[in-house]
């Protein structure tokens, strides 16, 4: 599995707080992320909608390596660490483009709901199967915590310009 990106942006200046940094309620971007890696393995709001399900997170972890500033443009990485008939735990690994560095991480444990009793129910085969696609490949590296370093995998970015590409004369 390579890593999926699900969340990219800035950290606007309205996002800091007096002591000029991100302010921890910003980090709702790794919410966006969650969305974003739902959909991807079929919990679309489509699918939540028509089905009449939800998503509720159970629990939640976040470490925070280093501060953001305004300006600071930001990738979130994800993966799926662990599936159950009734939910799944997942990572969210938040890095500083420019230099790649650790900012935070989360993981989260999101239980299926039936929207009516709201009560657990089993995840659907296509989702559980989507959900394997995107396993990460040693979950258990995020066992330690808070982690030291993110685990997922880094594809070149491709929007950045890859230097060991030959240029064409054209």
């Amino acid at each position: 599995m390579s890593s999926l990106i699900t969340y990219r942006g800035v950290v606007y200046p309205w996002h800091c707080d007096h002591m000029g940094h991100m302010n921890v309620m910003w980090y709702g971007k790794f919410d966006e992320a969650t969305w974003q890696l739902c959909s991807q393995i079929g919990c679309t709001p489509v699918y939540l909608r028509q089905q009449a399900r939800a998503m509720a997170a159970v629990d939640q972890r976040i470490s925070y390596r280093k501060e953001l500033h305004a300006g600071d443009v930001i990738t979130i990485r994800s993966a799926v660490l662990q599936l159950k008939e009734r939910s799944l735990r997942f990572v969210h690994e938040l890095s500083l483009d420019e230099t790649h560095e650790h900012v935070a991480t989360t993981i989260v444990t999101a239980v299926h709901l039936d929207g009516a009793t709201r009560r657990a129910c089993p995840l659907p085969s296509s989702v559980i199967e989507s959900a394997r696609n995107e396993m990460a490949m040693f979950p258990a590296r995020w066992d330690a915590w808070p982690p030291a370093q993110m685990f997922l995998d880094r594809e070149p970015d491709p929007w950045r310009p890859r230097a060991s590409l030959p240029l064409l004369n054209v």
